[in-house]
């Protein structure tokens, strides 16, 4: 993966700016709403608006982390799990624990149903802002397409640090800047008028995919979140884009 090479290095209040605009319990009360409503479709409708690209990216993120799931007394913690799609991607490697964390139980519901009862994946009902785990406790932590909905970002990543052992590794897929200018034309049009319209009409609940394509255009590019990475105190921060920069994976280790 090439390292990140930052133009304009933000500050961690740039980051932190989110939470501090709004109140952050009512934020947080929103988006689990939101995705209780979606929870029924939610695999259905990942899958097929991305055209099965989601399930690649993921799988992606578990090869990056392979070499620690490998390892017979690893922790390995899925935040913002959703139905679990990340944690069950690193099942296929894991020789030790997979925990998976969400704070909306709808979603935690269907991933616990599609749990194998003799699985190395766990599920945990927890914030991603508050969450019940010892300091350096996990020797990586991952989280995809959740970082964006995070009330405050800075607080975010202090409690993912907060969880991982020296010289474990953070893990973040979220959609970022396509690098293509014409892809990028063409994939905005898509994500900002067809992709809510159909997210809509398959879920039958207005507004989530709207939001979705609105928190992907204010979210920061990959050069930002790297620097961010930098500032918050990890090391080795790298990122590769997947599928011409539609999402990217950033990875980046607590010293």
């Amino acid at each position: 993966m090439p390292d990140a090479k930052p133009r304009q290095p933000p500050t961690q209040d740039s980051f932190s700016a989110k939470g501090a605009e709004s109140n952050e319990e009512s934020t947080a009360r929103a988006i689990r709403s939101m995705f209780s409503g979606v929870a029924p479709r939610y695999d259905f409708l990942n899958h097929a608006l991305s055209l099965r690209r989601d399930i690649a990216w993921r799988r992606a993120t578990a090869q990056a982390l392979r070499s620690v799931l490998e390892r017979p007394d690893s922790v390995v913690v899925d935040l913002c799990c959703g139905t679990g799609d990340l944690a069950f991607a690193f099942e296929r490697y894991a020789a030790g624990m997979v925990l998976g964390a969400d704070f909306c139980r709808p979603m935690l519901q269907r991933a616990r149903r599609k749990a194998r009862p003799d699985g190395a994946v766990f599920f945990l009902e927890a914030d991603a802002l508050r969450l019940p785990l010892s300091d350096e406790s996990a020797d990586a932590v991952a989280i995809a397409f959740g970082f964006r909905n995070l009330a405050n970002y800075g607080r975010g990543v202090q409690e993912m640090r907060r969880v991982l052992r020296s010289g474990g590794w953070l893990a973040i897929l979220e959609f970022s800047r396509v690098q293509m200018p014409i892809f990028r034309s063409l994939f905005q049009f898509y994500f900002h008028h067809l992709l809510p319209w159909l997210g809509s009409w398959v879920s039958g609940v207005k507004g989530p995919y709207q939001y979705l394509a609105d928190s992907v255009s204010r979210f920061p590019d990959q050069e930002t979140l790297a620097a961010f990475l930098s500032e918050a105190g990890f090391r080795d921060v790298r990122y590769a884009n997947l599928t011409g920069g539609i999402a990217a994976l950033h990875l980046a280790m607590k010293p």
